[in-house]
């Protein structure tokens, strides 16, 4: 078996037979009594406008220091009916026909210049909350179908940062999140990545001595960004069901259980299509195109970089089955070595650095079960432990060079990336948006 898990018929029964037998709750509306008032004030204003001093003073685009580097980052935002597992679809709002939204990345010290362009059919206005930015929240004003809005920030902090829709005038924030319009900011440091030091023991003489490993800051990538989803059995977003904390599915990357094997791997590994190689595989038909399930695959004792951020309202307990967090960095600060588990909290980031020293099959999950049951595991395998090189002739350090990583999942390039041998694409897109990443890859 590719993955077993304790309990299946528990996972099968959650993932297939869950039904929510409370009422639910259509739209923006409110589930507690006591703040429909307040909240219809809010909407009866257009929003909740932050009026204050400027706490950090935007970056004027037209005036820009000479020497700053300037990173355009051009989003739009738009409503789509995107695939939920299971089948149907959800009422999905994103940036740029995707969720989550592009990945920006950029250099300490670079100066962002983020449009957001609504398009004039889009049925309500939307903004942008770039938490990498420090400056007044006063910027993040609301954009109207037809309209653009520009701003500029320098990145002055290094680390994993969320972007946001910030509503209209934050009204109905929490539904344009949820429903899709996230993304990451990835800002590496000035001076890049510090090399990997993890101290291991070895035998010598009869003795167990210390054993220490020094990794250049050199990695491959991977981005992982967690959500959940709160929905009607229409596909709408349901407030109440969100105050209540009762998600209906857990995203990683916008798709619950997307990085499973499908039947391309069922195929290789038992020689059968059909039979499945892991207790949910709801994404394995090539039909589904872009939604179909890819798994991650990273080579033998290769150092790997995770960008890892939470967008949602539930903690991220960010665990690797079968392998420990050599280092956790926040804002290029190291906050822990040698971990077993990293708590994310809400709209909180963090850079996981990972040696696999050995073949096998890993997976990352959220250590909170409902968490995994709806859908927060994604599979990693390393080296080849299923000899697919003896059976294909080929010597492939990791399955990547022969099947691929997927797009979703992979970051731009930055300061000590490594390039990806081979990339599929993959991802809750549009079809209209596949099609940019089509063409883009080289697909």
């Amino acid at each position: 078996m590719l993955f077993s898990v304790t309990a299946v018929a528990v996972l099968a029964a959650t993932l297939f037979g869950s039904t929510y037998t409370q009422s639910q709750i259509v739209g923006s509306t409110m589930a507690a009594k006591s703040s429909d008032d307040l909240i219809s004030k809010i909407h009866d204003m257009g929003g909740l406008k932050l009026v204050m001093p400027q706490a950090f003073a935007a970056v004027d685009c037209g005036n820009i220091e000479e020497g700053r580097n300037v990173v355009e980052f051009n989003l739009t935002g738009e409503s789509a009916d995107l695939p939920v597992i299971g089948g149907g679809t959800y009422k999905a709002m994103t940036f740029s026909g995707q969720v989550p939204g592009p990945t920006l990345r950029v250099t300490q010290g670079d100066v962002v210049m983020m449009t957001l362009t609504i398009p004039s059919d889009e049925l309500t206005p939307h903004g942008n909350d770039m938490h990498a930015s420090e400056m007044s929240a006063g910027n993040f004003g609301k954009v109207l179908p037809g309209q653009s809005h520009t701003y500029c920030y320098v990145a002055q902090v290094p680390g994993t940062f969320k972007y946001h829709c910030s509503g209209v005038d934050v009204a109905a924030m929490d539904q344009h999140v949820l429903s899709g319009m996230y993304g990451i900011t990835i800002v590496d440091p000035l001076n890049g990545y510090a090399p990997l030091v993890v101290d291991k023991t070895t035998v010598k003489n009869g003795q167990v001595v210390k054993d220490r490993q020094v990794y250049p800051a050199d990695a491959l990538e991977f981005q992982l960004q967690y959500n959940q989803l709160y929905l009607t059995d229409a596909g709408g977003y349901d407030q109440g069901k969100m105050f209540k904390h009762e998600t209906t599915w857990t995203v990683v990357n916008g798709m619950s259980f997307g990085y499973v094997p499908n039947a391309a791997h069922n195929e290789l590994i038992m020689g059968d299509a059909k039979k499945n190689i892991f207790v949910a595989q709801p994404w394995n038909s090539p039909d589904l195109k872009q939604y179909q399930s890819q798994l991650l695959f990273i080579e033998e004792g290769q150092k790997v970089r995770f960008f890892i951020e939470n967008q949602g309202n539930e903690p991220v307990f960010f665990h690797i089955v079968g392998e420990i967090i050599d280092r956790v960095v926040q804002a290029n600060v190291v906050q822990a070595k040698g971990t077993e588990t990293w708590l994310v909290g809400g709209s909180q980031g963090m850079i996981a650095d990972v040696v696999f020293d050995e073949p096998g099959v890993y997976v990352a999950v959220n250590h909170d079960y409902a968490a995994i049951f709806t859908g927060a595991a994604s599979v990693m395998v390393v080296g080849d432990p299923f000899n697919l090189n003896q059976q294909l002739g080929t010597n492939a350090k990791s399955y990547a060079e022969l099947l691929g990583n997927p797009s979703d999942a992979i970051p731009p390039m930055g300061k000590n990336s490594i390039a990806h041998p081979k990339v599929n694409l993959h991802g809750l897109y549009t079809d209209e948006r596949a099609n940019e990443l089509k063409a883009e890859l080289g697909l």
